[in-house]
């Protein structure tokens, strides 16, 4: 089986639709993928029927991404982000904390993109907003395509490098939820998770090794091992620490369709971590043709 746990669509900060992106893991002939979209469960219902209409057997591991805050365990507080899976998205904490970060994410892309216009940028906050999925909370990466339009940079990645990224002149922060917190709630809603990319250091300060260990004590229930942004030694040590914690290794493309350049399924979960994830969540059963 080719499993990849932690996939975009156009949701959140992808460009494939949730139809798009089960029919691009069949093309890449993957037998499961999650729909990790940020903050939004708003793709689940999609994303089941295209499996329902798809012409061969595939799976849908219905998830979401959450930003989180997290001591760093060197006396800062940084963002991690945490990969949930298989819970009720009905439950009335989550739904309501999904709510808030929805609507702080798409304020804080209103306010980028009024003050790139209010400087002259070819930027159209309306257009911009109107643009979104009602349920989406919308992202860097959808103001950053208005700048690739515009012929100001040519990259998703350049736009970030040059205005959007956290040192950029029109960053704008935002209140993510403590991770012990999510990890709470995604466990009162029958669901598990996984810390995504915990070690990529070069997207910038990460959480220690001793931290990773209170996150298990705290009912974390996996690591992305395998990531485009892990080198080997990276991996190898993820792969050591995850058992010695006995949490559940995972591998993931992070995939975003056109906003980068990473191909679904390039990185990939062993079938045995993706039954035990399966085995110890009860919030939402896999997106099947069944």
């Amino acid at each position: 089986m080719r499993i990849d746990l932690h996939a975009h669509s156009t949701q959140s900060d992808g460009t494939d639709t949730p139809s798009e992106l089960v029919a691009t893991a069949l093309d890449a002939g993957l037998d499961v993928v999650a729909i990790t979209d940020h903050d939004t469960t708003a793709g689940w219902a999609e994303a089941a029927a295209a499996v329902r209409a798809a012409p061969r057997p595939i799976s849908v591991l219905p998830g979401a991404e959450l930003s989180c805050s997290c001591a760093d365990g060197a006396g800062r507080t940084i963002t991690v982000h945490l990969l949930a899976y298989l819970f009720d998205p009905t439950s009335p904490a989550l739904v309501a904390e999904q709510s808030r970060l929805r609507a702080e994410r798409r304020d804080r892309l209103r306010q980028m993109a009024e003050r790139m216009a209010g400087e002259g940028f070819p930027v159209d906050p309306e257009a911009l907003m109107s643009g979104l999925p009602p349920d989406s909370p919308g992202g860097r990466p959808h103001l950053a395509r208005q700048l690739v339009r515009a012929g100001l940079v040519t990259s998703v990645d350049e736009a970030f490098a040059r205005y959007l990224g956290s040192s950029g002149r029109y960053y704008l922060p935002r209140t993510d939820t403590p991770v012990r917190r999510a990890i709470e709630m995604i466990r009162d809603a029958g669901g598990v998770t996984v810390l995504a990319h915990p070690f990529a250091r070069a997207r910038g300060p990460v959480i220690g090794r001793d931290v990773v260990r209170e996150l298990a004590g705290s009912g974390l229930t996996g690591i992305e091992v395998d990531h485009p942004d892990h080198d080997e030694p990276t991996r190898e040590e993820l792969r050591a620490l995850s058992a010695e914690l006995d949490l559940v290794p995972t591998g993931s493309s992070d995939y975003h369709g056109t906003n980068k350049t990473i191909r679904i399924g390039q990185e990939t979960t062993a079938p045995e971590s993706l039954e035990r994830l399966i085995k110890l969540s009860s919030g939402h059963p896999v997106l099947t043709s069944d």
